[in-house]
């Protein structure tokens, strides 16, 4: 017998007879097949308290064949089973209707979460229809009385609001509903959006806890309850609106999102750290990564709105070049209409390819503002036009009549229909391809919310739930079938913007998504950077990367820096510097600035490449402030263990009388010596034993409003 064969009859005896356990750098995870259903009974962190798992995971116990409901019935099988070191599959099968459920957990990265997702393959000839199956259920044993935080941070979209990150007590008998899609527009007086996560924290004897997060970019949502000894909850697709059903064609498997879990010591943010490094390693592209440029320093031309033209974008470049910048991004404004991605004749005679050819002779990448699933009412060949038959099939809902669409949102196609997912594959790969593009950008709702269109694979609507929206032009619909439109639609994005990975190496993906609106795991690993909000002025910047940095990479966090009254030096340098902290984008046009201005901006952007950017690449991050205020200080520290470098961004507000501000510091070894040095010169440099700093903070001094300061901390 070799010894492969010997190892996996080995591995099929333990999954038989014994729990098997994965482990990552910082997380266990102990796991139980049962008979009729598998069970995650243990996550713990190094050295603390495990948490014991009493649930089962809950499989689907039913399908629909021909409208009725045929009960399923799952068992082991052993002979399937997988289990190495870093990945365990436990397999059951339905006899009748004949499917198969693989039950999978892997460890990608360590240290850093362990992943999960569930496959059910119809093994049958016959088409049916599956109930909602979430992607991971868990009911923890708990202490009644023990002190549990919760933690969770909103999406920045639009606006960050003003609380954005959350860390609440969850007391007995507390319920809670954090959801996601690819729209993020609660009605008002509704919850807002979250960043696919959940922190839970015991508060004693030691911080630590457990984290969860979804790793798909569709309509999403974790619960959490608490009663009694009882801590439970779910993760994966929304049910809501319901009641949820996918179509599952002979042969085809059906998945979960895949979700991530993880296990911590510690505070919000050593948790942060853990799974920042292991999106670094799990999820970016390895390429994006590899570039020592990355993230880059961009300018704009959305400070002119739709008014950009060709003349100015040249002006734009070549200033942009001048100061030190590394992209040139046109965005919206360059096409004819919307659908009809072709240069805008009128004001770019030459043609947009031939911008870009001048910004890459100017030393710049190109990047461009597209819409891709837009369509409208132009007429031109090639556009996408509503009232056109095969146009008109692929839509999500039909137009009124006599609609137009606004500047640059029209009626979304549904990529989650293969004809249209065909079109809109080969359309963006042209797009690239004959202008010239270095970074692709998608605005507005790219991917369905809903769809009335009886002929797609989604699941049918009920015409008795059925609700229509309008957005200043846009069309939407929402019913039963939603969740099944948006993950139809979120795998063909996922494929689409794959496949372009494969096709244009080095291409990079800007997800705006009408600002901030898509910023979540699934993204993470289909894009380079997110628009984490739509406002433009230093304190929403702030606010927005306060709270995304908690849960992602910062260099994958835009903010977009636009014109703001600057009637000081020092309010121009804290303008930019709002916008600094992660990817840096300039949406104005820097011509406008005085002789000053372009001299202090190309300091800042040569800060910025030399000092900065290696910091926001790979160094451990602090929340070392409250969340951004109009009137108070606030601060983010950057230290890297590994070198021996750190940041620390300091932020004066408007409050005339706090002039200074003792920030504490994280991540220095006690024994180590620092140098501390201030930028701006508004103290004294000094040097300090570790120690000495992480117990005293660094205090910052300016009686300048709207202000900043950036103090380096360097192991001597």
């Amino acid at each position: 017998m070799s010894r492969i064969s010997l190892f996996f009859l080995v591995s099929i005896a333990l999954a038989q007879t014994a729990p098997v356990r994965l482990v990552s750098g910082d997380t266990t995870i102990t796991l139980n097949p049962g008979s009729n259903a598998p069970r995650l009974s243990l996550l713990a962190a190094r050295d603390t308290l495990p948490w014991d798992n009493r649930l089962s995971e809950l499989l689907i116990d039913h399908a629909q064949i021909s409208g009725s409901p045929k009960s399923l019935t799952w068992q082991f099988q052993p002979a399937a089973t997988i289990v190495t070191r870093t990945f365990v599959r436990f397999v059951y099968e339905s006899s009748n209707p004949r499917l198969r459920l693989s039950w999978e957990w892997r460890v990608r990265a360590a240290p850093g979460p362990i992943e999960h997702s569930i496959r059910i393959q119809n093994l049958s000839a016959t088409e049916l229809w599956l109930p909602l199956q979430d992607s991971l259920r868990f009911d923890f044993h708990i202490t009644p009385g023990q002190t549990l935080m919760q933690f969770w941070v909103e999406k920045g979209a639009s606006s960050p609001s003003e609380e954005g990150t959350h860390v609440v007590e969850f007391k007995d008998g507390g319920k809670w509903i954090g959801t996601s899609s690819t729209y993020a527009h609660p009605p008002k007086g509704a919850p807002r959006e979250i960043i696919p996560y959940l922190l839970v924290q015991r508060a004693d004897p030691e911080p630590s806890g457990w984290y969860t997060g979804i790793e798909f970019s569709g309509r999403t949502r974790i619960a959490l309850r608490r009663q009694a000894e009882s801590l439970s909850g779910e993760a994966g697709l929304n049910p809501n609106p319901g009641p949820y059903l996918t179509r599952l064609r002979a042969g085809d498997t059906f998945e979960t999102p895949t979700i991530f879990l993880g296990a911590f010591n510690g505070s919000p943010d050593d948790a942060g750290n853990i799974l920042r490094r292991w999106i670094r390693a799990a999820l970016n592209n390895p390429l994006t990564l590899d570039n020592p440029h990355y993230p880059l320093l961009v300018s704009n031309s959305w400070g002119s709105g739709m008014a950009i033209d060709d003349q100015q974008a040249r002006h734009m470049i070549q200033d942009a070049s001048a100061l030190g910048l590394e992209m040139f991004h046109l965005d919206a404004g360059w096409f004819r209409a919307i659908g009809d991605w072709t240069s805008n004749p009128e004001k770019f005679p030459n043609g947009v390819a031939s911008v870009a050819t001048y910004a890459h002779r100017m030393g710049l990448r190109f990047g461009l503002w597209t819409d891709w699933t837009q369509a409208g009412i132009s007429t031109q060949p090639g556009a996408l036009n509503v009232y056109d038959p095969k146009t008109r099939d692929w839509l999500t809902t039909d137009p009124p009549a006599a609609w137009k669409p606004e500047e640059f949102k029209g009626v979304t196609i549904d990529i989650g229909s293969p004809p249209a997912r065909a079109w809109a594959a080969a359309k963006v790969a042209t797009l690239v391809r004959n202008l010239h593009i270095d970074m692709l950008e998608h605005d507005g709702y790219l991917v369905a919310q809903g769809c009335d269109r009886p002929s797609h694979p989604h699941a049918p609507l009920d015409p008795a739930q059925v609700k229509r929206y309008k957005d200043e032009g846009f069309l939407w619909v929402e019913s039963s079938n939603s969740t099944d439109v948006s993950d139809h639609a979120t795998r063909a994005y996922d494929e689409i913007q794959s496949k372009l990975r494969r096709q244009f190496p080095g291409l990079l993906f800007e997800i705006c998504n009408d600002g901030g609106r898509m910023v979540d795991f699934g993204s993470a690993a289909h894009g380079d950077y997110f628009s984490i909000t739509d406002a433009y002025d230093p304190l929403s910047n702030r606010r927005a990367f306060f709270d995304a940095s908690y849960v992602l990479p910062p260099a994958m966090l835009e903010t977009y820096v636009q014109k703001w009254p600057t009637l000081r030096i020092e309010n121009f340098r804290y303008m930019l510097r709002s916008g600094m902290m992660g990817w840096f984008t300039l949406m104005l046009d820097s011509n406008t600035w005085t002789p000053e201005q372009h001299a202090v901006a190309r300091a800042e952007f040569d800060l910025y490449k030399r000092r900065l950017r290696p910091l926001i690449r790979q160094a451990n991050l602090y929340h070392v402030s409250d969340r951004p205020s109009e009137a108070h200080w606030d601060g983010i520290e950057y230290f890297d263990p590994a070198t021996g470098h750190g940041v620390l961004f300091a932020f004066h507000g408007t409050a005339v009388d706090e002039t200074t501000h003792r920030f504490p510091v994280r991540g220095l070894q006690q024994h180590g010596t620092y140098r501390v040095t201030f930028q701006d010169h508004t103290s004294e440099d000094y040097a300090a034993s570790g120690e000495q700093i992480l117990h005293s903070g660094v205090v910052v001094t300016s009686s300048v409003p709207n202000s900043s300061e950036l103090v380096f901390i360097t192991e001597l």
